[in-house]
Parts: C-alpha cells; structure tokens; sequence
C-alpha cells in the first residue's frame, strides 16, 4: 500500500519514446510538493539530510575538499534543482521525454535520499514502523511510494 492506495504499474515504455505516465490526480499533487519542500531543505547545507546530496570527494583532505565544493558545489546544486524542476514541472503530464524520465530519476532519488536519511533507513529494514500509530508510518509510505515509482521509472527506461 502507498500513501494512495495500492501501486499497479504506473508507468511504461512508449511506442514513441520516452514513457507514459498513468498516475492519478492525488499522486500527481504529492509528486508536485516534493519540489518546493526540497528547495527549501536544499537552502539548509548543514542538515545531515541534505548533506547526502553533497557527498565528499575527499573526506580525508579538508584543503582539496573544500577547493572541490567552490568549484562542483553550485553545479550539483544547479543539477538538484533542475531535477526539482522538471518534476515539478511535468507532475501534469501523461508522457516523458527520455531527458524529462531522467530528470525525474534523479529527482526521486534525491528525495528518497533525505527521507531515507532522516528514517535511518537500512537495508536491514529493521527500523520500520511495527505500529499503526508510530508517527513516521506517513513518511514511510511516501519513501515507499517514492522507490516503487523509481523503479517503475527505471524498468520502463531500461526496457
């Protein structure tokens, strides 16, 4: 179950090129207001959250560390955003391009990223809620309706 009900196969491959989106208005609204709350966790760099984003180069030399984030920094910033964007942008549509499915690969990842971040989520899985009254229980399904629709994303550009 996601936050919308069950997930039945959302998205394919087009006969014309990039993919189809079969997604329902309350989906599409969730899928929307991912963007501008990850533009404004995005002007937070200290969260330990966001700062998976921002993964280091050289986390054992601070010298070429931080020459690396004045020359890369704006440009991964200038990719989450774009990726944001395109989400944002494109929540409405029926179809994708194969640059806009990229974008919105990318986007999804970075949001589940935080979340995933923020939940401790492990490969385990051990931290899971155990209870219908747990609070994470909400952000929960949203990272796994997020990682069911990536890997729709990712079938249906690889197949």
């Amino acid at each position: 179950m996601t936050p919308f009900g069950p997930l039945g196969r959302r998205v394919r491959r087009s006969r014309r090129g990039g993919v189809e989106l079969r997604l329902p208005e309350p989906e599409r609204e969730f899928l929307r207001s991912l963007a501008p709350e990850m533009r404004e966790l995005l002007s937070t760099p200290d969260d330990p959250a966001v700062g998976r984003l921002f993964p280091p180069a050289y986390p054992d030399d601070e010298e070429r560390q931080a020459a690396y984030r004045l020359l890369a920094g704006s440009e991964l910033m200038e990719s989450h955003l774009a990726a944001l964007e395109a989400l944002e942008a494109a929540a409405g549509a029926d179809r994708l391009d194969d640059d806009q499915a990229h974008a919105w690969l990318r986007a999804l990842n970075e949001v589940r990223l935080v979340l995933g971040t923020r939940l401790d989520v492990t490969e385990e899985g051990t931290e899971r809620p155990t209870s219908r009254d747990d609070p994470r229980l909400p952000a929960f399904a949203a990272y796994d309706y997020l990682s069911a629709l990536q890997g729709e994303l990712i079938d249906a550009l690889s197949g």
